[in-house]
């Protein structure tokens, strides 16, 4: 239990806080959580990161959040997984299945060479699914919700590499300028190899100059006493840098 000075402290502590989330949980409830936990007056965040995916959340808390533009616009790197010959509503393997096509046998050379994946890199128009998975707290299952329809957007991919493949899995590593959305890049790739492809599992690595290698995990999170919070952050001097 807090006494009163610890609270006060953490009532002016203003620093960024790197947190490793784990796929299944929303990244608006690590949020609150943290908020909650460490009674924290304000706590937002450099960028979303999908309820499926896990990896480096960047927080911001209190008087940090008004350096969000300063890590919001960077540019990040992911760490995934497709599976090929399955097309879905939502573009990752937590949506409804669309259709499945045997694959043609020539799909991983095909994602190694440079003159195939030319398209995907460099700046790419993207219309991210009207469709996307979700997960209610308590819940053990993915639903599919109705975003709307999307318009047209440009972002950069600097990199894309296929890191293993195991049909029908190719694993890749990417790195893309923020708004990427991967599962509709997965999507889109899977279009032009002619068996469809749907994102299975994605792993944020890095937004800027953050790592997730230098956040602390979640769970881990859960159990700090909040006397030991703010020695889980990074605090703005440095965070700046």
């Amino acid at each position: 239990m807090a006494n009163l000075t610890q609270l006060r402290l953490l009532e002016n502590l203003n620093a960024f806080l790197l947190v490793d989330k784990p796929s299944g949980i929303a990244f608006s409830t690590v949020i609150k959580v943290v908020k909650r936990k460490f009674n924290l007056v304000k706590v937002g965040h450099a960028g979303s990161l999908d309820t499926a995916a896990s990896g480096l959340m960047v927080l911001l808390i209190n008087d940090a959040n008004k350096y969000v533009s300063n890590v919001m616009g960077a540019d990040r790197e992911y760490e995934g997984r497709m599976r090929l010959g399955v097309k879905t509503d939502t573009h990752d393997i937590n949506g409804r299945i669309l259709s499945e096509t045997p694959l043609a046998g020539d799909e991983e050379s095909k994602l190694r060479d440079d003159a195939f994946l030319k398209e995907f890199k460099g700046d790419v128009f993207q219309t991210e699914s009207r469709y996307c998975s979700v997960r209610k707290e308590g819940s053990a299952t993915y639903e599919v919700a109705d975003t709307g329809e999307h318009s047209a957007f440009m972002a950069h991919v600097y990199r894309f590499e296929v890191t293993s493949f195991e049909s029908p899995y190719a694993s890749f590593d990417l790195k893309a300028t923020k708004g990427l959305i991967v599962r509709t890049l997965v999507n889109d790739i899977g279009e032009a190899l002619g068996c469809s492809a749907a994102l299975d599992s994605l792993r944020r690595k890095k937004v800027g100059k953050f790592s997730v290698e230098d956040a602390i995990a979640f769970e881990k999170l859960l159990e700090t006493d909040i006397k030991d919070f703010s020695s889980c952050v990074i605090p703005l001097s440095e965070a700046l840098r």
